[in-house]
């Protein structure tokens, strides 16, 4: 904390960033997580390629988003309840630092760490340029899609963190809504026709899916910008409204 004092305003985000990394890495939490994701996601991939003799990257982008919100919620879930329970949080609020400076420092470290998180899969694009000829461009598109996905529920999972002192009761908020951004989509056909339209442009899988095929639609990205954008404000007000109580 006595960095935070001594460093000028304009640096005070970034220390913050490097010292929320380097919690990450001093957490047991962070390295299960991310091990099972690269379980899974391994799982996924080398299912296809192993078992059906194909070297693409389709069915781990389609599972993506589902993998996504049962481990990104695990990351947020103790960014601002962990703080909040210990009471350190108080003593954050205290120093020159405003709401923003620690939404946003809370935010990009949490989306660095999960970013780094998704590198070593690149391993599975090199696997099929060995063993194959995939289409270099929807890979490239889909991991591009994949930083936006981060994004968005990073977003989530960081309000679920300001709305509750139990990270649990964090984790369940946030994975309940990423879930159902994820998976929306794929229960249109029960749907009434009027409400098909509403239902898939608040789906993130939807969006996620159309980018990863290639397809970059303004509207894709529109979309995650604003669900990001959202839910910031939302983890902003929260953290503000404890401030001012």
């Amino acid at each position: 904390m006595k960095t935070l004092t001594k460093t000028k305003p304009q640096n005070l985000i970034w220390v913050m960033v490097k010292r929320e990394i380097g919690a990450f890495f001093a957490s047991p939490i962070a390295y299960i997580v991310g091990a099972l994701f690269l379980i899974f996601s391994g799982f996924l991939f080398f299912n296809v390629f192993f078992l059906q003799g194909r070297a693409e990257m389709r069915q781990f982008f389609q599972w993506l988003p589902v993998l996504f919100a049962f481990f990104i919620p695990a990351l947020t879930m103790r960014l601002i309840s962990e703080e909040s329970k210990s009471g350190s949080l108080e003593t954050l609020i205290t120093l020159p630092v405003n709401s923003t400076d620690v939404i946003w420092a809370k935010f990009l470290s949490v989306l660095i760490f999960c970013v780094l998180m998704l590198v070593p899969t690149i391993s599975y694009v090199i696997t099929c340029a060995v063993y194959g000829d995939p289409d270099m461009g929807p890979i490239i598109a889909g991991y591009l899609g994949a930083i936006f996905l981060i994004a968005t529920y990073c977003a989530i999972g960081l309000w679920a963190s300001t709305m509750t002192k139990n990270q649990i009761i964090a984790f369940f908020v946030a994975f309940t809504i990423c879930i159902l951004l994820a998976l929306i989509d794929q229960f249109l056909v029960f749907l009434p026709t009027g409400a098909v339209s509403f239902f898939e442009f608040i789906s993130a899988g939807a969006h996620f899916t159309s980018i990863s095929r290639g397809i970059l639609d303004s509207r894709d990205i529109v979309y995650f910008l604003s669900v990001t954008a959202l839910f910031l404000l939302f983890a902003w007000q929260s953290l503000e409204q404890r401030r001012t109580a």
